[in-house]
């Protein structure tokens, strides 16, 4: 598996948790690293993703509260969730682009985050 996270869990909503996210040393010129999340019933949309030369984005429901980050070899990537709210749970997926030899994209199998009430 070339894209394997970890982290989630079952939290109280206002509580926290880091997800991570390991790219296999065989994945070449990472472009950009970041998260996705499927909530139930609903589409997969960004949660925030951050570039080879650290820029990053946010979608606007979790700016403030959500922080990115990767390492300094670049192939793990983080993603810590601060104030979770109840509307956070979601399976996460972590997608890695990167574009040698040819433009891919790679996906994680997800990792579940449960936020009670």
């Amino acid at each position: 598996v070339p894209v394997v996270e970890s982290g989630g869990g079952l939290v109280q909503a206002g509580g926290s948790l880091k997800l991570s996210c390991v790219a296999a040393r065989s994945i070449e010129s990472i472009v950009t690293m970041g998260w996705y999340r499927t909530p139930p019933g609903k589409e997969r949309e960004l949660v925030a993703l951050i570039t080879a030369n650290g820029d990053t984005n946010y979608s606007d429901s979790v700016k403030g509260r959500f922080t990115i980050s990767r390492d300094d070899p670049g192939n793990t990537v983080y993603l810590q969730m601060n104030t979770l709210k109840p509307d956070d749970t979601a399976v996460y997926y972590c997608h890695v682009h990167a574009t040698w030899p040819l433009p891919k994209d790679f996906w994680g199998r997800g990792t579940r985050v449960t936020v009670a009430s």
